[in-house]
């Protein structure tokens, strides 16, 4: 059976953040095993702690779907550069640090994406963006869609998928397991 790995973003967020804990119950309801847990260094979601924790305490692996939010969307198309992922879902992500120091420091953004790797690695991506993101400019989801050939589903109501459930995520994993 595959498993869902939610990562949250950075900021202090944690497993209780948003609509995780919802999304959780809701696939864990269709028989689905489902972790969400708080990351290590939340607060600046440091790629050399956060990429680690991914394999090693989390496992990782081409059996698991990642679902990122925002600064783990980001974690979650790094990853995919170095390991095998049965699928992903990136909601609310960004390809660049966009003049955000507290973006810059977490060390996503010191390399060049390769784009080709994250598609190799897993047999399907999917992107949830809004137009209304007061964070992310949608030019940045469109560059990271084009580069992926991801499903992609733009909403112009979600900002960034901070205030409510998402059904659209329970659709879309349960169309992939």
């Amino acid at each position: 059976m595959k498993k869902v790995v939610i990562i949250h973003g950075n900021g202090g967020c944690t497993a209780q953040s948003y609509w995780l804990p919802w999304l959780k119950t809701e696939l864990e309801k269709k028989g689905i095993a489902v972790f969400v847990p708080t990351m290590p260094d939340n607060i600046q979601a440091k790629s050399s702690i956060w990429l680690p924790y991914m394999r090693d305490t989390l496992k990782c692996d081409q059996d698991t779907i990642i679902i990122g939010h925002s600064s783990g969307a980001v974690a979650a198309m790094r990853y995919a550069e170095l390991y095998k992922l049965k699928g992903s879902v990136l909601v609310g992500a960004c390809y660049a640090d966009l003049g955000y120091e507290s973006e810059r420091i977490s060390g996503y953004y010191d390399n060049p994406w390769l784009w080709d790797k994250i598609k190799a690695n897993q047999e399907w991506i999917a992107q949830l963006s809004s137009t209304d993101d007061p964070y992310i400019p949608i030019q940045q989801a469109h560059h990271i869609q084009k580069n992926l050939d991801a499903q992609y589903l733009e909403f112009t109501d979600q900002g960034h998928f901070q205030n409510q459930d998402i059904p659209e995520l329970v659709s879309l994993i349960l169309s992939k397991v």
